[in-house]
This record gives structure tokens, sequence and C-alpha cells, in this order.
């Protein structure tokens, strides 16, 4: 694959295989059940889910659990990632979210701690994906802050970014309301997440 972003290259190669070993396990289902049973609480007829940035699919598969009749797709820039989704039943798009053309509308389509990892400068583009891409709902699970703002990320700049990406949303496509929205908290007892603001919009 060619790339256009040094952030692409990065999740592709060998860092987003490290991830793949570091962000699995029991303990993160439990996490994603926790988190995305009080989001769907303010949703309805959802049967169709498209996920930007995947990974190995484990807020899919707790969607999985929780929708379970629900059809599910994500895309994924990281090959070994993309394969093992792939097995999981999951219909795979192996390409970077910035080069995705949607092939058809989903009830559903949502991020979780990706858009922080988008280039500032390829942020509107990946926000009209998530909105031609959705029939109905858009969901942005990300590290918030009122003002945009780049911090280190495991030893590496220029590599997670911060800012209000529903509120940039929204103001881009005002059809959008806001449907729901909550904090989880990374010292939770019973299902501690990363510190993750989620934003569910609706399309009037």
């Amino acid at each position: 694959m060619i790339f256009k972003t040094k952030q692409e290259t990065f999740w592709a190669e060998e860092f987003g295989d490290e991830y793949i070993t570091r962000n699995n396990g029991k303990y993160i289902l439990a996490a994603n059940l926790g988190l995305f049973s009080r989001i769907i609480e303010y949703a309805n007829g959802i049967s169709s889910i498209l996920e930007f940035g995947s990974n190995i699919g484990n807020n899919l598969d707790a969607l999985r659990l929780l929708l379970p009749d629900s059809d599910l797709s994500g895309i994924e820039i990281n090959k070994n990632a993309a394969d093992i989704l792939s097995k999981k039943g999951v219909k795979v798009y192996n390409q970077s979210i910035l080069d995705f053309e949607p092939d058809c509308k989903r009830d559903l389509t949502f991020t979780k701690g990706v858009l922080i990892h988008i280039n500032p400068e390829e942020l509107q583009n990946v926000y009209q994906k998530l909105y031609d891409a959705s029939k109905k709902y858009i969901l942005v699970a990300e590290y918030y802050n009122p003002t945009p703002v780049s911090i280190p990320y495991r030893g590496h700049s220029d590599k997670l970014f911060k800012r209000d990406f529903a509120g940039e949303i929204m103001e881009k496509f005002p059809d959008l309301k806001l449907a729901g929205y909550g904090f989880s908290y990374h010292k939770d007892n019973s299902f501690p997440q990363d510190d993750i603001t989620w934003f569910l919009m609706e399309k009037a």
C-alpha cells in the first residue's frame, strides 16, 4: 500500500503489529460490553455496523454479543489485524480509512480511539466518509479536548491528537443531532476504559 500520511504507515507496520498483542483479552471484552451497552440504549433499529479502524475486532466482539443479529464490517489498515478480524466472520476492508469509499450504508458507523490517530489535515475527509456510510447513527468514542492539541504517544510525536471531534462533525453536518453522550473513566470499578468520551449522533 502507498500511504498519504506518516500516521497511516505507523499503524500499518510494526507498531500496529505490536498493538495487536498489547490490546487483547477477556477484560477488554468486559469493558467494551459495559461501554457499548450504555451507548446502544440511546439507539434503536441497529442491524448493520461499520467500524472505522477495527484492529482485531475487540469492539465488534462486544457489539456482536449485544446485537447478535447485526451485520458487522470493519476497515483496518494493518494486514495482520485484518486477517484475524476476517476469521471472526466480519466483512473486512483491509485498507486505509483515507482511501475507503463506502459501498453501502450501515445503520451505525463508528470510531473508538481512531480519530485521535488521524492526521488532522485529513479529518474532514474521514468525517465525510463516516457520514456517507451511515443510514442513521454515527458514534465517536475518543479522547476529548475543547481545542485541538497534540500529545506524545508511547514515545512518538504527531501520533495522537485530541479535540472536539463530535462538535466538528455536527457543525459540518447540521442534520445530525446529539442522541447521547458519556464518559468512561480508567479507574471505573467495573468496566474501566481509557478515559473515553463518547458521542452518539443521529441523522434527522
